[in-house]
């Protein structure tokens, strides 16, 4: 039964995502035009500092061209506005659209949530693939909407939840699917965030508007308001008006496994509801949060319920951890038990992970691929930070229980002397290149990114009902087929953004 499993969950993950010739064989995207895998792409960028920096310079790293820049921030700015000095800058997106339309292929967009859509959709609209960092959207109605666009204009796209082009979320996947926990029915993730403001009683006070900043601009479709550092940089995520909290910094990260492994998007949540927070704010959120989904039955699935913990800086309590689980185990980080050091198929799952190098290997372990730089430096990060892990998911099934990290990595059985002697299911699901690989090769017309709008939005629907519970009394009754919430007409009213003069969808 479970290889039939297996098989079914392959086919509905890869409906539609694959040529029908097999990966790479056909142009993708014939409305835009087929562009070799030997030429450049010409990238836009919306946000030049912080994370868009990040993504501006990996592009660059994989041989694109930058062409175009665009921040009201120049203080946030000025380290890519001197890097990449011949490339057009502006401080208003819809600007750089109408001059550089012609010269760009596809854009990063890299801002606050709140711009996410609207920048995505001006983008699509113009047959310009966008890559969007996550969340996708800060409302339900805006990721519904791109989703479509996406389909509608032929682009490719991409949400920057780098997890799901990882080796650790399939990993997951395949580990589930295969029946080494049973049944999963209770799941908890959980995160450290947030690490900025939240939960204020009253709004701030004005104070003088920096000269290198364009306030106008930065504000976009929001509802203009006084200057405040208590925005930017950074502290704008803590708003509702402008960000997710941390569900929009982190969820899509953490809950990327159990989304691709449990098949939550196919399944949306027939309810949402906030159980505890802390510092409940009308502006504001919270600075800690327990918010509990039900998701219903789904073909060979039972029903899920899945709790999400933020605002947790010492890991998931222990009142959450099955008895059978050691004390020093109750983490998401990688745990190497003495009877399994070095050894491939050990905790982490395959052979280079750390502390299995030129180890033999074991099974089909041996042939997966090493752990990718970013989820190594990440757990080294993790382990400095704290005596547990910034973030993880606990899944508890009914033969035994498992984890997952920050981005999905170090799948792993519990108690540790389980995957000590845990046999690798084969590889079923397709790997993936990094994230800006992944959607420079989906540009240019591979097989659509790991991470792309088909994928992400149903995923950042359920993200952002949950930043909605938090906002509102009592368990939200959620129809997604209707996209309705049918048991709270208030509520119905922030599925949707309202947008400033100006500054509406073409």
């Amino acid at each position: 039964m479970e290889l039939t499993r297996r098989h079914f969950f392959y086919g509905t993950l890869m409906a539609g995502a694959v040529p029908a010739g097999g990966f790479g064989s056909t142009p993708s995207l014939p409305s835009v035009g087929y562009k070799s895998p030997n030429e450049k792409l010409n990238i836009g960028s919306f946000g030049a500092g912080g994370q868009a920096a990040v993504g501006i310079e990996s592009f660059a790293r994989t041989g694109q061209n930058i062409v175009a820049l665009c921040d009201p921030d120049a203080a946030r700015a000025a380290a890519m506005f001197v890097t990449y000095a011949k490339a057009p800058k502006y401080t208003d997106f819809r600007k750089m659209l109408d001059k550089e339309e012609k010269n760009i292929d596809a854009v990063l967009i890299a801002v606050p949530d709140f711009m996410h859509g609207t920048m995505a959709m001006w983008c699509m609209e113009r047959g310009k693939h966008v890559y969007v960092q996550k969340p996708l959207t800060r409302m339900v109605w805006e990721a519904r909407q791109l989703r479509e666009a996406a389909a509608k204009y032929k682009v490719a796209s991409q949400m920057g939840n780098q997890g799901y082009c990882q080796e650790g979320p399939r990993q997951a996947c395949e580990m589930i699917w295969s029946g080494a926990i049973g049944d999963v029915k209770t799941a908890h993730a959980w995160t450290n965030r947030p690490i900025w403001g939240q939960g204020y009683a009253e709004m701030p006070k004005e104070e003088p508007v920096p000269k290198e900043l364009d306030w106008d601009t930065w504000i976009g479709i929001a509802k203009m308001r006084p200057f405040s550092t208590a925005y930017v940089p950074l502290q704008w995520r803590g708003w509702y008006d402008f960000g997710c909290g941390a569900l929009g910094d982190m969820a899509c990260h953490v809950l990327g496994a159990p989304n691709m492994a449990l098949m939550l998007s196919e399944r949306a949540p027939t309810s949402v509801e906030c159980v505890m927070q802390t510092t409940k704010s009308p502006y504001s959120f919270p600075m800690k949060s327990i918010i509990k989904f039900v998701f219903p039955v789904y073909k060979t699935f039972p029903e899920l319920t899945l709790f999400w913990h933020d605002g947790l800086p010492n890991g998931l309590p222990d009142e959450f951890w099955p008895p059978e689980v050691p004390q020093a185990e109750r983490t998401a980080m990688p745990i190497r038990p003495p009877a399994a050091a070095g050894r491939a198929g050990a905790p982490g799952g395959r052979a280079g992970a750390p502390g299995a190098a030129g180890a033999a290997g074991r099974g089909t372990v041996s042939a997966r691929p090493p752990v990718d730089p970013y989820t190594q430096a990440l757990n080294e990060r993790t382990r400095s930070f704290t005596t547990r892990s910034n973030s993880g998911v606990l899944y508890l099934g009914e033969k035994g229980c498992m984890t997952t990290g920050e981005l999905g990595d170090n799948p792993r059985l519990l108690p540790a002397t389980k995957m000590a002697e845990y046999q690798m299911p084969p590889q079923l699901l397709p790997r993936h290149p990094e994230t800006y690989t992944d959607f420079v090769r989906a540009c240019k017309g591979g097989e659509p990114a790991a991470s792309n709008f088909e994928q992400s939005a149903p995923f950042t629907e359920w993200i952002d009902m949950a930043c909605l519970s938090l906002r509102v009394e009592g368990k939200l009754e959620w129809d997604s087929a209707k996209m309705t919430i049918t048991n709270n007409k208030a509520a119905n009213e922030l599925l949707k953004p309202t947008f400033r003069k100006g500054w509406s969808w073409t």
